[in-house]
Parts: structure tokens; sequence; C-alpha cells
């Protein structure tokens, strides 16, 4: 039995319950992400990922994003330093700029906290994917000549546990 199922047995009445704490993800609660903020991520904002070095300092990263599921997912063609700080420490932030301004003219973005994992995989693939939004329809995105017959890659998948920011996703 899950920590839900007992919990909705003690208290089945809770919508409370049903609507932010299902389903628990590995010791943390799943959130879902927000239509508002799949509709950013599908413009193709430049994102800004944050990992800790060793020291306990941020390190900075631009990189393409999107969503799988309720993941966001980059890829990787080698082991940099932001694969390395992740498999070290999961904590990560992924910034973007939103397309709009609010009411009172302030730039809208977006930052979203969660754990980060990284997994061999298809980084040519999931890069091809992501420069249709990026580059555009059609782009053609290889692999650089000193990568072609190297390792597959690696996709990192965040999985949110918090979204901040200015912007529909933050009300």
């Amino acid at each position: 039995m899950t920590v839900f199922q007992r919990f909705e047995t003690i208290c089945p009445e809770s919508v409370f319950v049903r609507v932010l704490y299902i389903p628990f993800l590995k010791g943390g609660i799943l959130v879902e992400i927000p239509e508002t903020v799949r509709q950013l991520i599908a413009s193709g904002p430049n994102a800004h990922l944050t990992t800790l070095s060793a020291n306990g300092s941020p390190q900075v990263t631009v990189v393409w994003v999107g969503i799988e599921d309720n993941e966001f997912v980059m890829a990787h063609r080698g082991v940099w330093q932001k694969v390395k700080n992740i498999r070290r420490d999961p904590r990560v932030a992924l910034s973007c700029l939103g397309r709009g301004k609010t009411p009172r003219g302030l730039q809208e973005y977006l930052v979203v906290y969660g754990e980060a994992r990284v997994e061999e995989g298809d980084a040519a693939g999931l890069l091809q994917q992501l420069a249709q939004i990026y580059i555009g329809p059609g782009a053609e995105f290889g692999a650089p000549p000193d990568l072609e017959a190297g390792p597959s890659g690696y996709i990192t998948r965040i999985t949110p546990k918090r979204f901040s920011g200015v912007g529909p996703w933050n009300p």
C-alpha cells in the first residue's frame, strides 16, 4: 500500500491531498508541470541550467530544453561539467525568460527547482527533435565531426519540485 493509498483510507474526502500530493515519487512529491509552463517550453526559450560544483559554487550553462511526460529533458554529447555535477548532487535550477510582460511591464520568467538524473541515451535524437524548435522546422542537427562515431551521449531528466518566477505559472 502506498503512502497516498493509506492516507486516502484515513481521509477519503481530502480534495487537497488528491490535488497536491499524488502520486508520491521516490520520497518526494510529484509536481505536475502546468500547461502554461508546457507552452513556454514548446516555444523554445534558451534555458539556464544551474548545477552545483564540488565546492558548492553554482555552475550555469545555457541549454535547449524539452518536456517528456512530467520531466524536463536536455541532451549532452559528452561528460561536461554539468553532467559531473548532477551525478554528484542532483539539485538543479532551470530558468528561462517568458514571452510576455506583466501589466506592470515586468518581463515574464520561469524558474524550475528540481532533482536531475543523467542517463546514457540518444542525445543526437533528442537534439534533433529540439533543433526543430530552436533552429527551425527541417533543421538538421548532426554530430560534430569529432563525435561522429562517439558515444550515444547523455540525457538529463529533471523532476520538478517547485516553480517560481513572474508569469502565469506563478499567479
